[in-house]
């Protein structure tokens, strides 16, 4: 098996698009846009995460599994499993941004890209 590549949407269907939600909660300008398409009897989709129309992350996988399969920080290559995210808040507690840890270690996150 060769090296794991970014899914080219344009081979995928729109399913849905979404305000993005990470441990429960909505996260402040975070889009997520989800994908699907067959693959013989398994479905396989990918998420997209855009922070005003810039991409953020995706992750994919299949429908059938809990958790994705890869996942890619955008500028960065794939990597095997579940992007690590952290949501970012202000003093009161309250959901103000979401980042995200690139393979190199360092995090990138929606407050960033605004």
């Amino acid at each position: 098996m060769g090296a794991v590549r970014t899914p080219d949407l344009s081979r995928y269907l729109p399913h849905r698009v979404a305000e993005a939600e990470f441990e429960g909660e909505t996260v402040p300008g975070l889009t997520a846009e989800f994908y699907r398409r067959p693959e013989g009897e398994r479905i396989a989709t990918v998420g997209r995460y855009l922070v005003g129309g810039r991409e953020l992350f995706r992750a994919w996988g299949y429908a059938d599994e809990e958790h994705c399969r890869h996942s890619a920080v955008s500028g960065h290559p794939p990597v095997d499993g579940c992007p690590v995210v952290e949501l970012e808040r202000d003093p009161g507690g309250s959901v103000v941004g979401l980042r995200v840890r690139t393979p190199g270690g360092e995090w990138a996150g929606t407050r960033h890209l605004e």
